[in-house]
């Protein structure tokens, strides 16, 4: 999964007031520049960290407003950008600007209905969150000048006040019933447990004061040496320790029992939106989709069950994957080596990528292990894109912690999704993107990121990359685990599955370790509709990958399919569909 966070997905807005709707003297293009620049500024304003990693340092002393109050003003700014766009005849406009327009249009919508639904009284799960977002704060932190530093310190001390106010929107979902499931926290308190340090230097906010560049002079170093300590002492760690002391006093004793989004008040249109938001997809109602599922998994096991044959393998499907999750030989001894390992996939992945993509980022990418303190309950892999006008590419990150769980005939599946040709190359080709809006450049859509990352591990059996029957197993693993994922996602939040079905059912039909079993289900409890865009953005980009293969025939160019398909940045699937099309009208029109 690449790892942008909730940034984008849950733009927000400045606190000013928008210039009036539609003038007819100016035209379309112009007022459409207006709304997208306003709207830039306004998210920036809002989003310091989101800001920053965009490198623009001038909110880099504070960390977002999580009221309320914030929450129903930025409600009121979005739903007047978007009445402003709609204003705007898109035959006025240029084919990027219409692209533009529909794009921000459904980022406002989708931000719109969450505010609507209060979701900020959920602002975490297992995998990111609040609390997760301030911990990886220091990712594409400048720290060349003393004003940078001081910089950092402020924002140091605006944890407390930042994690207060999600306290109390959390206070706010357990006075209305909307929480998560109990069974999930237990997974979550150790992440934030392990943040509370004795000594400053323990944490990793620490890091930055651990070496001070040529740019800061001796005479300032122990000053910001020791304000950096305190800060870190008595805002950061201090507030993680409040943070520890209300999941434990109030919101464990107050979360629900139940595991399903629309058991929730108002569920089932928080589910609804859920889809919406991850899939992009408004045609198909859970039930659809859970039975999508079912029929992937049946397609999916039958090729397993081939393979397994082939091996001559003497034992049933229990057996082998059990052989698998057992068998000494499938795992690395050490972080080094696995982390090796994947850099040595991923190398031989990148010698390959100019056969089947035109154009390649100029952007680099490496392989990082995931982070201590939040590994224990992090998963298999993530992708975490480097920060706009940084100094560091982007990473792979790789768990290295419980080897035992880390099978090394997956690696191969999981390298082409995360580095390339998934989230990395998917991501710096948008990052790169030429006469584009800033909105649209970090801009993530799952959907489309995650579909592009699944499309990825199967373009590696063209591509050549599978060196045995093992790791292609992996891949079938990989592509089972994301079928599952439909059936599991739905049946959890719409069909009453209970968490001991969902972990079997998972168990039973992939070669996932255990470990990873356990994780994945309490990511799908905690984090409604997110797993479904994996293999329902697959589906659909293979879908048109087919339609242009049918269509154009001979004329086909599969580099090319692929540089049009990323072209554009992140869209909705509906919105990627119009972009097929009319690339496959223009050329049969010059073939």
């Amino acid at each position: 999964m690449r790892l942008f966070g909730f940034a984008l997905l849950s733009t927000i807005a400045l606190a000013c007031t928008p210039t009036p709707a539609t003038d007819p003297a100016v035209s379309a293009e112009s007022q459409l520049q207006a709304v997208i620049d306003e709207h830039w500024d306004y998210s920036l304003r809002e989003s310091p960290l989101m800001a920053t990693q965009a490198g623009v340092a001038d909110y880099n002393h504070r960390l977002p407003g999580a009221t309320e109050a914030d929450g129903q003003r930025r409600l009121a700014m979005e739903q007047e950008f978007l009445l402003r766009l709609q204003e705007l005849d898109p035959e006025a406009l240029s084919e990027n600007g219409r692209i533009n327009k529909e794009l921000l249009e459904w980022v406002l919508e989708d931000s719109i209905s969450s505010y609507q639904l209060n979701l900020s009284r959920i602002p975490f799960n297992t995998f990111w969150g609040f609390y997760m977002a301030v911990l990886s704060m220091t990712n594409g932190l400048p720290t060349a000048t003393v004003d940078d530093y001081q910089d950092y310190i402020a924002r140091l001390n605006d944890i407390p006040r930042y994690f207060s106010e999600n306290i109390d929107n959390m206070r706010a979902g357990i006075s209305t019933g909307f929480t998560l499931p109990r069974i999930v926290i237990d997974g979550i308190l150790p992440t934030i447990e392990a943040q509370v340090y004795a000594e400053p230097e323990e944490s990793s906010f620490f890091e930055p004061f651990g070496k001070f560049g040529d740019g800061i002079p001796e005479a300032d170093q122990a000053r910001l040496l020791l304000a950096g300590r305190e800060a870190i002492r008595d805002s950061a760690i201090a507030a993680f320790a409040n943070l520890v002391t209300f999941f434990k006093d109030e919101y464990l004793a107050a979360a629900t029992e139940t595991l399903g989004a629309e058991q929730l008040p108002n569920g089932e249109a928080y589910y609804a939106h859920q889809i919406n938001a991850y899939v992009t997809i408004t045609d198909k109602t859970s039930t659809e989709i859970h039975n999508i599922g079912l029929a992937e998994v049946a397609r999916i096991r039958g090729e397993m069950d081939a393979l397994i044959a082939e091996l001559e393998f003497d034992g049933d499907f229990a057996a082998f994957t059990e052989f698998l999750r057992t068998d000494p030989q499938f795992y690395a001894v050490s972080a080094e080596e696995l982390l090796k390992e994947a850099a040595y996939t991923a190398k031989r992945i990148d010698y390959l990528m100019p056969g089947f993509f035109g154009k390649l980022p100029r952007l680099s990418y490496g392989v990082v292990p995931v982070p201590d303190e939040v590994a224990p309950n992090y998963t298999t892999a993530a992708y975490v894109g480097a920060p706009i006008g940084g100094t560091i590419g982007g990473a792979f990150w790789v768990n290295t912690y419980a080897l035992d769980q880390r099978p090394l005939y997956e690696l191969t599946a999981l390298t082409l999704h995360e580095a390339v040709p998934g989230h990395h190359h998917q991501g710096a080709i948008s990052q790169e993107l030429e006469n584009m809006p800033d909105f649209r450049r970090n801009l993530y859509i799952s959907a489309y990121g995650e579909g592009w990352g699944l499309y990825s591990e199967k373009l590696g059996i063209e591509m050549g990359v599978y060196r045995n029957a093992y790791e292609n197993f992996g891949r079938l693993s990989y592509e089972m685990w994301r079928a599952c994922r439909l059936v599991i996602d739905t049946g959890i939040h719409s069909q009453g599955w209970g968490r001991e079905q969902a972990l079997d059912y998972l168990a039973d039909n992939t070669s996932l370790s255990r470990g990873n079993i356990r994780a994945e289900i309490d990511r799908y409890i905690s984090w409604p509709g997110q797993a479904l865009s994996y293999k329902l953005g697959e589906l659909r980009i293979w879908e048109l990958r087919h339609r242009a293969e049918e269509a154009l025939g001979d004329d086909f160019d599969l580099r090319e399919f692929h540089d049009v398909l990323l072209g554009n940045g992140a869209l909705p699937l509906s919105m990627l569909e119009n972009v097929i099309d009319r690339y496959i009208a223009k050329k049969g029109t010059e073939s």
